[in-house]
């Protein structure tokens, strides 16, 4: 994976330039994509854009803090999510209609990471099976990122595959979500980051890897690019609430403003598939929505010419449909169409 993320670093345009943005109490907000927050770095289509994260409620959660007081943090940002955003990153020329292509060039992680569920018996529809664990657990992990691999325990390893659990462009202003303070007349209103929607925010979708691509409308002059809710490792579903968390001393990306797309929900690619996410609170219809998304693909690509009724019996043939989490609001599923079925070139 860094052979693949070191080959797209090099072949980038010539034009590129570097910049950097870091974590710190001016750059990083708490839980709100907020589009009334000034841009924090400004950048062209297709500079190197390398930002720092923070751990969860602005950097608050630690090695050896308990459980009590993850819980104190979580409410302490009531309807706001957990998650710390370093952002936005203003993309010049991006306006609303357009798609930004966001390269994932490099993933650098920090040294420690946690995982927790909240107790059950004050959060009881937090979790999977929030109703059979009424107590908190935290567990803390030291993390090698030279090694690749984290220590469970005694006789577990597990492999890092980091990934941003959160990217997010500015807010579109017709998401149904609540509005920060209840405000109903407001579309600019920050809303939570609890919620994945069209501007992809939290969809914990586990492929967004070093040298994956994702696509998102853009929904308000710039972009607005946010980056948090790091992961080091996510089994689909999420089902406990939190993947093994982390933050990143660097995740290295390149926004192209694409002025030769349209897209409704998020698309991804990587070296190996095409990925179509839908989203809904409801998860049968967040299934209907990713493989509409997925046929809608097929049907529009030009490699081999594809009827909606083709491409629906292929999606059904070889499209891995997951469930990419079931813990933010609104949840979220993926299918996965392999690219090696297409032997045309």
């Amino acid at each position: 994976m860094r052979l693949i993320a070191l080959v797209l670093l090099l072949a980038a345009p010539v034009y590129a330039k570097a910049a950097r943005l870091k974590a710190s109490k001016d750059t990083v907000q708490w839980g709100w994509l907020d589009p009334k927050e000034p841009p924090k770095l400004t950048v062209d289509s297709g500079d190197l854009v390398s930002i720092e994260t923070w751990y969860h409620a602005l950097d608050q959660i630690q090695p050896g803090l308990s459980i009590e007081k993850i819980v104190e943090l979580r409410k302490a940002n009531p309807g706001g999510g957990p998650h710390s955003l370093t952002g936005p990153v203003f993309v010049n020329r991006a306006e609303p209609g357009d798609v930004l292509e966001i390269r994932i060039q490099r993933i650098t992680p920090k040294k420690d990471g946690f995982n927790f569920n909240l107790p059950g018996k004050e959060f009881p529809t937090i979790g999977a099976l929030a109703a059979e664990m009424p107590d908190g657990f935290v567990k803390f992990f030291q993390i090698d990122p030279d090694k690749k691999s984290v220590q469970f325990k005694p006789g577990i390893d597990i492999d890092l595959q980091p990934f941003p659990g959160t990217l997010a462009v500015g807010l579109d202003p017709n998401d149904p979500s609540p509005r920060k303070g209840g405000v109903k007349d407001d579309p600019m209103a920050p809303v939570s980051t609890l919620r994945p929607w069209k501007n992809g925010s939290n969809m914990d979708v586990n492929e967004l890897q070093e040298g994956s691509t994702v696509f998102i409308q853009v929904f308000l002059k710039g972009g607005l690019i946010w980056m948090g809710d790091s992961h080091c490792r996510q089994g689909n579903g999420e089902v406990s609430l939190t993947a093994l968390e982390c933050s990143y001393k660097e995740i290295v990306i390149q926004p192209i403003v694409r002025k030769d797309m349209k897209l409704e929900w998020p698309r991804i690619e990587t070296r190996t598939h095409w990925i179509s996410v839908g989203l809904d609170e409801d998860l049968n219809k967040a299934m209907v929505n990713a493989v509409r998304e997925a046929v809608d693909f097929l049907a529009a690509q030009k490699t081999v010419s594809l009827t909606r009724y083709e491409a629906y019996a292929l999606v059904s043939m070889v499209g891995d449909c997951r469930v990419s989490q079931v813990v933010d609001v609104r949840k979220g599923v993926h299918c996965m169409i392999p690219k090696s079925v297409f032997t045309k070139k």
